[in-house]
C-alpha cells in the first residue's frame, strides 16, 4: 500500500535516507517554470546534511541542462547537483564509438551532445555506422511512422537512447521523446543501448551511491519508479506529473500495477 504523504511531507520520511534522486522535469519544474514547493524542499534536504542528486533523463550533456536552468531562475547551488542522461551516453560513446560514424535523430537543440565529435555525423543514415537518437526531429515531432520508414532498412546498426522517457509534458503539451522512437526501432528488430532512469549507468555515474539507504522521487513510473525498484531503492511517485489523469481515475496502486510499479509513497507535489 503506497503512503500518502500530502499531509506530513518529505520531512516525516527524510532521516530515513542518506541519499536522494529527484528528477527535474514532472518535479523540479514543468519545462516552462519552477515549483517553489519544491526548489524548498531541496533546499531543506541540504540543510539536514543530505546528498542529492537532480538525475535527469535530459539527452545533453550536464552543463546544457545547468544552463536552461539557470534561464529558469534556479540558484547555482542547487544546479550543481545536475546529471543527465546525456552526460552518461556520452561518456560511453567516447570510450566506444568516438570514431564512429553516426546518424543523428533528433532536434538542433541536443547538439551539444557530439559536439566535440561532429565531424563524424552523417547527414546519410545509410553511410552511418550507429544511429545517435536523443529525440524527435522538429518537423517530425508527432508521426512517429515516419522513423518506422527511416529505420526499416537499417535494423542491423546499433541504435544510442539518450533518453528512455515515452513522453513529457512541456506545460500542458504532451510530446514524444526519445524513448518512443527507439521503442519503434526495437519492435522492428532492432538493438538500442539506453542511458538513463531506469537503466542503472546513470545512477552509479552520478554519484558514489555504494551502501547508502536512497529515495528516488520522480512523476514517472516506467523510468524513476521502475529505476528504484531495480535498484532496490525506495520511492516517491508526484502524482501531479506525467501520470495525473490515471492515477485520479483509477489511484496510485492500480495504477502503478499496470506498469508493474511498486511506490512506497505519494505526493500530489513535491512539499517540504
Amino acid at each position: 500500500m503506497t503512503k500518502n504523504l500530502d499531509k506530513e511531507g518529505l520531512s516525516s520520511i527524510v532521516d530515513n535516507y542518506e541519499l536522494f534522486y529527484i528528477d527535474l522535469w514532472g518535479v523540479i519544474h514543468n519545462g516552462i517554470k519552477l515549483h517553489n514547493e519544491a526548489i524548498n524542499a531541496l533546499k531543506q534536504i541540504s540543510k539536514k546534511n543530505k546528498d542529492y542528486v537532480l538525475l535527469t533523463n535530459a539527452p545533453r550533456p550536464n552543463i546544457s541542462v545547468k544552463n536552461f536552468l539557470e534561464q529558469m531562475g534556479l540558484e547555482k547551488e542547487i544546479r550543481e547537483h545536475v546529471f543527465t542522461s546525456g552526460e552518461a551516453a556520452l561518456s560511453y560513446i567516447k570510450k566506444n564509438f568516438l570514431d564512429r560514424t553516426f546518424f543523428h535523430i533528433g532536434p538542433p537543440r541536443d547538439f551539444d551532445l557530439f559536439k566535440d565529435f561532429k565531424k563524424n555525423k552523417l547527414a546519410e543514415i545509410e553511410k552511418s555506422e550507429y544511429i545517435l537518437c536523443t529525440g524527435l526531429f522538429d518537423e517530425h515531432d508527432s508521426d512517429l511512422t515516419f522513423y518506422k520508414d527511416i529505420l526499416e532498412k537499417h535494423k542491423k546498426k546499433k541504435m544510442i537512447c539518450t533518453n528512455p522517457d515515452l513522453i513529457v509534458d512541456r506545460g500542458t503539451k504532451r510530446e514524444f521523446c526519445a524513448g518512443s522512437v527507439a521503442m519503434v526501432f526495437e519492435k522492428m528488430g532492432g538493438e538500442v543501448i539506453y542511458f538513463g532512469k531506469p537503466y542503472p549507468e546513470v545512477y552509479n555515474q552520478s554519484i558514489d551511491n555504494k551502501n547508502k539507504k536512497i529515495l528516488s522521487i520522480g512523476d514517472n513510473l516506467n523510468t524513476d519508479i521502475k529505476g528504484a525498484n531495480l535498484l532496490n531503492y525506495d520511492s516517491l511517485i508526484i502524482s501531479n506529473g506525467i501520470h495525473k489523469l490515471e492515477i485520479n481515475e483509477n489511484g496510485i496502486d492500480k495504477t502503478a500495477k499496470t506498469y508493474e510499479a511498486i511506490c512506497n509513497y505519494i505526493q500530489s507535489e513535491l512539499k517540504w
